[in-house]
């Protein structure tokens, strides 16, 4: 399939029937990565049906229901968690309402898909999961791209040991000017905004995940920031530097030097040229290299380079190869990560056994090493809700 196909397919995915008892979704919120995050993955699992969105403004939720080919649509986000037709909820509100909302669904018997980074603090992250347990129910932090069959293809090439121990990881996820909007709710400090909260959470939740292991410590933190005297907290741009321990056998751990940034600056005479996005990891081993070029949106186009002993070659894996199928893993090559995604949490919720999982380990050590970054670059961290059950 060429990329035109995927792209089309993904954004005009087929709509398969459902079964007698799917995991009926509310979404709270009436957020652009809506279709891509839920409504589309949606339509092609036959376990899923988004039945219900809830905005602050009435119009705007109906607005949103017509043109998504939703059901229902009602006034505000209480009246998702009050349906009893709501199984789950998708959370993708502003980051600073992550924590509050999620809380609320788990309080109303609601399963929570919730959008990345989970909350503003670790802490915040730790009485979810625990709220969770109490209440036997289920919270996926919605790291899409590593449910993909080409960030575990890397994955396991690192992990295989023909390119000897990980030495570096260098990542960067860079939008360019303009993409983001200076009055974005990304750009709000009380939001819970910052270029290290958006992009500089997935180049922060790679580089751990290729590494297999946990920080120790943050060795510089450079921030830029987006307007000094309006956010002074804000930073719309982070270089940052993690030092992670040594496995057994290794005198030094490796570093991972990550670049989040939520505009690239033009370029050019004038600076009328806008610069191209960076959405790649690279990790150099003792005995070679493998790198990705779009870990973020890999169903669209990805490459993963590898030289090494063995030479060098180019892999791509927009499905799962010969052991995946045989274990019984589903995929199409048009499937998107949110779509990979979806199919391990309703398989969670049904019992099932997911391919992939996002642990409450894993969330919470993300959060705690985003907090590292903002310490070190002397922003803080951001401010924790002051919501209470």
């Amino acid at each position: 399939m060429s990329i035109l196909s995927r792209a089309w397919t993904a954004k005009n995915p087929p709509t398969v029937p459902k079964t007698a008892h799917p995991v009926r979704f509310g979404i709270l919120g009436a957020a652009e990565i809506g279709p891509s995050g839920i409504i589309l993955p949606a339509r092609t699992c036959a376990d899923a049906e988004v039945v219900v969105v809830g905005a602050r403004n009435l119009e705007k939720a109906q607005k949103y229901a017509k043109k998504h080919g939703i059901a229902r649509a009602v006034q505000g986000y209480d009246a998702v968690l009050e349906d009893p037709e709501v199984d789950a909820v998708y959370n993708p509100l502003p980051n600073g309402l992550h924590y509050e909302w999620t809380m609320k669904a788990l309080q109303a018997g609601k399963h929570v898909l919730l959008e990345k980074p989970a909350t503003n603090t670790a802490a915040e992250s730790e009485r979810i999961f625990a709220f969770a347990k109490e209440k036997n129910l289920v919270v996926l932090e919605a790291f899409h791209y590593q449910f993909h069959p080409a960030t575990q293809k890397l994955k396991a090439i690192v992990d295989s040991g023909e390119l000897g121990s990980v030495q570096k990881i260098t990542a960067h996820l860079c939008a360019p000017g303009g993409f983001v909007k200076p009055d974005d709710i990304r750009f709000q400090y009380a939001l819970g905004g910052g270029a290290t909260m958006d992009v500089g959470c997935y180049v922060t939740s790679i580089s751990r995940f290729l590494a297999g292991r946990e920080p120790t410590s943050v060795l510089s933190a450079t921030p830029t920031l987006q307007d000094a005297k309006k956010e002074p907290k804000i930073d719309r741009r982070m270089e940052f530097t993690y030092l992670f321990p040594p496995a057994e056998g290794e005198k030094e751990g490796p570093t991972a030097q990550c670049v989040g940034d939520l505009g690239l600056p033009n370029w050019g005479p004038l600076s009328l040229v806008p610069s191209m996005p960076e959405l790649y990891v690279t990790v150099q081993c003792a005995m070679g290299e493998a790198s990705i070029n779009n870990f973020v949106m890999p169903s669209f186009y990805h490459a993963i380079s590898v030289r090494g002993p063995k030479g060098s070659r180019t892999v791509r894996a927009y499905v799962w190869g010969e052991e995946g199928k045989a274990k019984g893993w589903k995929g199409e090559d048009w499937w998107t990560t949110y779509r990979y995604q979806l199919e391990a949490f309703v398989d969670k919720l049904k019992g099932r056994e997911p391919q992939h999982w996002i642990s409450e380990e894993s969330t919470v050590g993300n959060m705690r090493a985003v907090g590292m970054v903002y310490e070190k670059s002397g922003l803080g961290a951001r401010p924790e809700s002051e919501f209470q059950l």
